[in-house]
């Protein structure tokens, strides 16, 4: 059973009364068996799993926590758990099944299309606005900040962009409005929504909530575990660990448990059965730095190994590279099991060329994945639209592989089909209601960024030569005034491909007609086209040729995957859902520390610690400052089981900058002024 396996401090802290309970769970203590350990318990006394809710920071790690408490309890698979996005969607789908959720990414280029109507120039102010994808990150720190005013949130945070608020804020109202007209929910308004129904008395039918990661919750999720209004909690975190300030995590939130909750009980899981006693040993003695906010340390199961962890020192970043790859070649350790970590991803570059160039497999964490290259997501998406037609996201990401159309030209042609088509778009492009009146003029307000540039329809007679049939003629969208022939051909074969699915039931034989139709062909061109272009831009036949094969080879990986599923949406739900969590290939781990929390390895190189790059001085002001940068050597150097190397490099020979040694190896106590290894 999952509680015969713990050490006396998980097994206090799994045993604890129902309350407000607070588990410091240090690096490599065991904090998901003492939750899993936990759960069991409160099975073992009578609480129903559908009384349990677990809230995570991946839907991997509560599907391996379900797992395993599954192997003993048969029940837990019926225990709500996941990130608080995922259960919020599951919760709101529930009472509303027309929401549709959709990624950061995707709904960047829906407030794209937003910002592009304003025009900020002529508004005349000397300060530079923000641009569009900055704007929407901006905005979403607003809203996990919970704070009340954007306007005082963004004159504390950058005082010159005070005069923008107003326009900013604008552009946040239409944004809001396009989305609750559609449908659409992004991760920050999942918890809004979520939030609202629960402060207006949704049903609540959780005994105790758990909170996995808790140090790295943020004030927006933080109002949510309050608005559950929960006599029960189990909150389990590490304050050395609160690495995403950069990202709105409040570390305020874990120091300040047990002054919000009177009655918080609070338990320190201090035995590491990670790393060797050295690695351990170093990594109390620079995070002691950094406030106590709750006493603890690290203790050593393991032992100590007779090897301090080892500083590399270098003349320049590039011997640094090319020496840490040699040293790896030559390690006896299996590639898997080998990771170097970096604060900043420029270092990722010089490192993975040095790896590649010595024959040594690896897998750089953040690179382009199957389910995040362009042509699987355009296909998903052209499969979402089908299903869904009020998905006006969709519609705008398949749209930018139409020549002349962009984001905000996309949005108008979508409202016009779905007024066309009565709140249906692809009724819109197949049975158009021709009195309808569209292409409407934009409001003007100079004081917002708002010009009127909508000025009149434009002529169908450009494009009667193009072989258009003439249903497709008499559809009134084709008189957007800024539609060119190129955009024109791409909106025929959309309507050609939805005309020939229109009749279809069977998602293997929608899947087929895709594959095969002159839509595609033109998407999969556009891609090979960018792909197979030199330094001078031009085209590469051959390049070309083998780009277009390597697309179609993709494409037909997913119609192998499609054929597990009988149903499209459940097949949509599990390819956008569980993308961002398949496996990257294998081979040596180049890993930012922020990607490598929760991860362990039996060798580990910290590269680039000189001062400016490692604490990263620039970035830590802004994101918690030099205690957080300490926070994140922690996190580094905690990641390694058996051996740990620092690596630091006089200067980098590329940019012409000379370092000085990072002030954490100073602290850790090595000598920096001894002479390079090179």
């Amino acid at each position: 059973m999952p509680l015969s396996k713990l050490n006396k401090e998980q097994l206090d802290a799994a045993r604890a009364p129902l309350g407000h309970n607070l588990i410091i769970a240090s690096a490599g203590t065991g904090k998901t068996s003492t939750i899993v350990g936990r759960i069991a318990y409160l099975l073992q006394n009578g609480i129903k799993p559908e009384e349990i809710l677990l809230l995570t920071f991946t839907n991997k790690a509560a599907n391996e926590m379900k797992e395993r408490i599954s192997r003993f309890f048969e029940s837990a698979k019926n225990i709500e758990a996941g990130t608080f996005h995922a259960v919020s969607y599951r919760w709101l789908k529930k009472f509303n099944k027309k929401i549709i959720l959709k990624s950061p990414k995707d709904m960047k280029i829906l407030f794209k299309s937003v910002y592009e109507k304003r025009d900020f120039k002529r508004l005349g102010f000397e300060e530079q606005p923000y641009g569009a994808n900055y704007l929407f990150d901006i905005y979403s720190l607003f809203l996990n900040s919970n704070s009340f005013s954007f306007e005082e949130w963004l004159f504390k945070r950058a005082p010159k962009q005070k005069d923008y608020a107003l326009v900013y804020e604008d552009i946040f109202d239409e944004y809001e409005e396009i989305k609750k007209k559609h449908n659409l929910v992004d991760f920050n308004s999942l918890l809004l929504r979520m939030i609202e129904e629960l402060e207006n008395g949704i049903d609540n039918p959780f005994k105790e909530v758990l909170v996995d990661e808790y140090q790295d919750t943020n004030p927006l999720q933080n109002r949510l575990i309050e608005s559950l209004k929960q006599n029960s909690l189990f909150c389990v975190g590490d304050y050395d660990q609160s690495i995403y300030a950069f990202n709105g995590a409040d570390i305020n939130i874990i120091s300040t448990f047990d002054k919000r909750y009177p009655d918080a009980k609070i338990f320190t899981l201090k035995k590491n059965y990670r790393s060797y006693g050295e690695i351990l040993a170093l990594a109390n003695k620079v995070i002691k730095n950094n406030p106590r906010i709750y006493p603890k340390e690290l203790e050593v199961t393991r032992g100590f190994c007779g090897t301090y962890p080892k500083l590399l020192m270098y003349n320049d970043t590039f011997e640094q590279y090319s020496d840490i790859a040699q040293k790896i070649l030559n390690s006896p350790i299996n590639y898997d099991e080998i990771a170097i970590l970096f604060r900043n991803n420029s270092s990722a570059d010089g490192i993975e060329a040095m790896l590649r160039e010595k024959g040594i497999e690896c897998r750089r964490k953040g690179g382009v994945g199957f389910f995040q290259s362009r042509e699987i997501k355009v296909v998903l998406d052209i499969l979402v639209f089908l299903l869904n037609p009020k998905d006006i996201m969709a519609f705008i990401h398949i749209f930018e592989y139409a020549k002349g159309i962009g984001n905000a030209i996309a949005s108008e042609i979508y409202e016009a089909l779905n007024i066309l088509g009565e709140g249906n778009a692809i009724e819109g492009f197949l049975n158009p209601d021709l009195n309808k009146k569209i292409f409407h003029k934009k409001k003007t307000s100079t004081q917002l960024g708002l010009f009127d540039d909508f000025l009149q329809l434009g002529s169908v007679s450009k494009f009667k030569d193009l072989g258009f049939s003439e249903d497709f003629l008499k559809n009134p969208v084709l008189k957007h005034p800024k539609l060119n022939i190129e955009g024109a051909i791409f909106l025929y074969e959309f309507y050609n491909f939805l005309k020939k699915v229109k009749r279809f039931k069977n998602s293997n034989s929608i899947f087929n007609e895709l594959a095969n139709s002159k839509l595609l062909d033109k998407i999969i061109k556009s891609l090979a086209l960018n792909r197979s272009k030199d330094k001078n831009g031009k085209i590469d036949e051959e390049k070309f040729e083998e780009a277009k094969e390597k697309i179609k080879n993709k494409i037909q990986i997913l119609g192998n995957l499609l054929k597990k599923y009988n149903d499209l949406e459940k097949f949509i739900n599990a390819m956008v859902l569980g993308a961002n969590e398949m496996s990257e290939g294998r081979g040596v781990n180049l890993l930012s520390v922020h990607a490598s929390k929760g991860l362990e390895f039996k060798e580990v190189y910290i590269v680039d610690m000189m001062e400016g790059r490692f604490p990263n001085i620039k970035l830590s002001k802004p994101a918690g400052g030099i205690e957080e940068e300490r926070r994140l050597f922690y996190v580094a150097v905690t990641r390694a089981k058996d051996r740990l190397y620092f690596a630091f490099a006089k200067r980098d020979r590329i940019k012409n900058i000379e370092y000085e040694p990072s002030r954490f190896l100073i602290e850790a106590g090595y000598n920096v002024n001894e002479k390079c290894k090179m």
